[in-house]
This record gives structure tokens, C-alpha cells and sequence, in this order.
């Protein structure tokens, strides 16, 4: 999926690893040295919303919801949507240093290895507030998964709208605003797509 965007949408060595190997897109007709194809305005309005799709791992219909509902909200609908995807408890729990991708993210809020303010939430898509507190549960403490958590974190960047506040536990402190709505998709190109359909 990387490779067919363009872009590493996972920070994980093997996918960097492939994107330098491999810098061209999957297929016969993405061989290097043959003539890059032509793309009109609705493909690169695609590839956007692809490249967002595949980074947050959102299929279409839920995507399309996302949409409908920053397109309701009053001011720039684009940064809407991404806020939308920047909150949802599986990028959260990303972003705090827990898991080390999204997809390892999400399988863990799954299987239910967290708490928000308290009360055990195993919906990846659950969207976080102002004040939530997000924290490995007790139990769970103990996994492999969490066995150099500690070392993890000191080289990983926290956002500034979330606080880590111990190893296992963390807080939204505020909402996602500018720069840390700045990801490899242009949500201005999502926006005009859905618009002209």
C-alpha cells in the first residue's frame, strides 16, 4: 500500500526498508524507467483519500461518514475530517507510544488493553475528548507487547495535544490543531473529491 502511494504510511522498518528497495509502484506497469502515466485532476483527488484511508486503516463507507459529519461543522472542512481521524482511540493510543504502528494500535484496542477514564473501550474508532484519560489496563500490564515500552518512549515524540503521563497512561489535553493535523494527505483534495460527486 505504501508503495502503491507513494509515501511510507507506517513508520516500521520493513516498510521503510521496501520504500528504499522499491521506490516505484506494485505491478507491471509500475517498473522504474518506463513513461509515468498521465493523472488527471480526480486521480490525484483519489490518491489523497486513498493515502488517508490506508493511514488511519478506514474503509469507505466509515471514511465517507467522517466526511458528512465535517462537512455539518461550521469552519474549514478538512481540517475537520482530520481531526476526526487524529482522535480516534487506535491513533491515540499510536501516537502516545504504545503500540508501534496503527494496525498494532488498533488490535490492541480490540482486544480491550485499554481504559478511558477508567472504563474498558474496545472500539478503535471511539473518538477521545478534551479531559480523557487513556491508560493500559492492569492486567495487561504484564504482555510482551509492553516489555521495552519504557525504552520505546524516551526516543518517541508525543504530540502536543496529548501528555504522557506515566509509562502506561497518558492524557488528551486538547484538541489537534495546525501542525499537528499536518500528515502526507491533503485533506483540501479529499474535500474537493467528495464535493464534486
Amino acid at each position: 500500500m505504501s508503495r502503491r502511494e507513494g509515501v511510507a504510511l507506517s513508520a516500521s522498518a520493513s516498510v521503510l526498508k521496501v520504500m528504499q528497495k522499491r521506490a516505484y509502484a506494485p505491478g507491471v506497469h509500475g517498473k522504474p524507467g518506463g513513461r509515468p502515466p498521465k493523472v488527471s485532476a480526480y486521480g490525484v483527488q483519489l490518491r489523497e483519500k486513498q493515502k488517508a484511508k490506508r493511514l488511519y486503516g478506514v474503509m469507505e463507507r466509515q471514511f465517507r461518514n467522517y466526511f458528512e459529519k465535517a462537512k455539518k461543522l461550521a469552519g474549514n472542512t478538512g481540517e475537520h475530517l482530520s481531526r476526526s481521524l487524529e482522535t480516534r482511540l487506535d491513533n491515540v493510543v499510536f501516537r502516545m507510544g504504545f503500540a508501534i504502528t496503527r494496525p498494532q494500535a488498533r488490535q490492541m484496542v480490540s482486544h480491550c488493553m485499554f481504559l478511558v477514564n477508567g472504563e474498558k473501550v474496545n472500539i478503535p474508532s471511539y473518538q477521545v475528548n478534551v479531559g480523557d484519560i487513556v491508560e493500559v489496563r492492569t492486567n495487561k500490564q504484564a504482555k510482551k507487547l509492553f516489555a521495552d515500552l519504557a525504552e520505546r518512549q524516551k526516543t518517541q515524540k508525543v504530540p502536543g495535544w496529548l501528555h504522557r503521563e506515566e509509562t502506561m497512561k497518558g492524557k488528551v489535553v486538547s484538541l489537534p490543531m495546525g501542525e499537528d493535523l499536518k500528515e502526507v494527505f491533503d485533506p483540501t483534495l479529499i474535500v474537493e473529491f467528495y464535493s464534486m460527486r
